[in-house]
């Protein structure tokens, strides 16, 4: 069996996988890029924070990315019962990026491989990896091609940025249960010929239905819109028929896009993940470590998936750099109790969203400017900036206000 050498191997080529990569061939490394599939390929994940946009520029490749002109995200807006609550990322806590986009993660993705290969990066497509193994000097990595064929990989350090994928969870049984409440979503993509002109057909919402139970409208450049529900499987299960009729009947109970979808065909039959919420055991070993939705992913309400992945691929390609040059790394302070911090941060967030606290304050008629600018800075990613009150206490500070909001609302207050 062949057996190539690199000093870090990573798997996957999403987002995080291409932080790392590029910020290691930045650095002289000799790395390989291995990809399970064919790029271009549909993967969900379209809305991004402004946080991210510091990793890509960094790395290098925002100008790649500016070129494509994707949809400017300033912002979001919550909608419930009639009740609009607008984020805008210009009036946030945090100082940092104010914008970010909202893409076709197809377009994206592929545009971030296609330069790294232009830069001399190499990357594998359709190369699934079926085992490893760890020594004290390396890890080698078993990869099958799209014939069949086995090879192997040496290398010095692994990074799992492979997503969904999750491979070195799954291959070291590092999967654990997470602590969010089980949710799914069913989703797919549509044409707007007749999209509303100006902001409104440009704005990414999120149409509350109930506690449990929301709709993404992600708008993109290209004339598509990304439309799905998340809600309780059982819910999403109850409803009859295929997942075409699923949604078109889930679509009705938004009042106020209904119509606007309602006779538009899908582009691809939706799609429906179940159960999404995952953790691990660990989030590095000796040898590897795991980055974005490979360590953790939460949920899609606040979109901080491509955030994480690049956050925490950014980071672990740092930490292996300097160990690479001999440097002293403690992996679970610069590491894992780093990333954990802005897990943490967003896990509070995710499940105060569903036990009603948090709409509870987002929709509440008295608005305070300074907490919505705190809480604004955690929607655009800035998890780790801890003079922002709303990030230092956040597991007290979303119940304590919410109660605050409950009494103003009875007028106790």
């Amino acid at each position: 069996m062949n057996n190539e050498k690199v000093e870090v191997l990573i798997i996957g080529a999403g987002p995080s996988g291409c932080v790392a990569a590029a910020y290691l061939f930045n650095q002289g490394l000799k790395i390989k890029v291995v990809e399970k599939s064919k790029f271009p390929r549909f993967v969900i994940g379209e809305s991004l924070l402004p946080r991210c946009m510091h990793h890509f520029e960094e790395v290098g490749l925002l100008p790649c990315l500016e070129k494509q002109k994707f949809e400017i995200k300033a912002g979001a807006r919550f909608m419930k019962n009639g009740q609009i609550c607008n984020f805008d990322f210009s009036k946030k806590h945090t100082s940092g990026w104010d914008w970010t986009w909202q893409v076709p993660r197809a377009d994206f993705d592929k545009t971030l491989t296609d330069t790294l290969i232009e830069r001399g990066v190499e990357i594998a497509f359709e190369q699934e990896v079926v085992d490893v193994a760890f020594t004290d000097q390396e890890a080698i990595t078993t990869i099958k091609d799209k014939e069949g064929q086995e090879f192997q990989v040496s290398a010095k350090y692994i990074i799992d940025s492979s997503g969904f994928g999750r491979v070195l969870p799954r291959l070291l049984d590092l999967e654990k249960p997470s602590t969010i409440p089980e949710h799914s979503s069913i989703f797919t993509h549509v044409k707007e010929e007749n999209r509303p002109k100006g902001k409104e057909g440009t704005l990414i919402t999120f149409d509350v239905i109930d506690t449990d139970t929301w709709l993404w409208v992600i708008p993109f450049s290209n004339g598509y819109t990304s439309i799905g529900y998340v809600g309780k499987t059982e819910y999403l299960e109850s409803f009859e028929g295929d997942n075409s009729q699923k949604l078109r009947t889930m679509m009705k109970l938004s009042g106020y896009y209904n119509d606007r979808f309602e006779r538009l065909e899908y582009e691809f039959e939706p799609k429906m993940i179940k159960n999404f919420s995952k953790s691990v055991k660990q989030l590095y070993g000796k040898r590897f470590v795991l980055t974005g939705n490979s360590a953790e992913f939460l949920d899609p309400v606040f979109s901080s998936g491509v955030t994480f992945a690049t956050e925490s691929a950014l980071l672990a390609a740092k930490l292996i750099t300097r160990e690479l040059r001999d440097e002293k790394v403690d992996w679970e302070i610069e590491y894992s109790q780093y990333i954990k911090e802005g897990v943490g941060v967003f896990a509070t967030y995710v499940k105060e969203w569903y036990t009603g606290n948090l709409q509870k304050i987002f929709f509440h008629k008295q608005e305070n400017t300074i907490i919505k600018a705190q809480i604004c800075a955690v929607l655009a990613g800035y998890v780790w900036d801890k003079t922002n009150p709303f990030v230092k206490n956040h597991s007290r500070l979303v119940k304590t206000v919410a109660h605050i909001t409950d009494m103003e609302t009875e007028g106790k207050v």
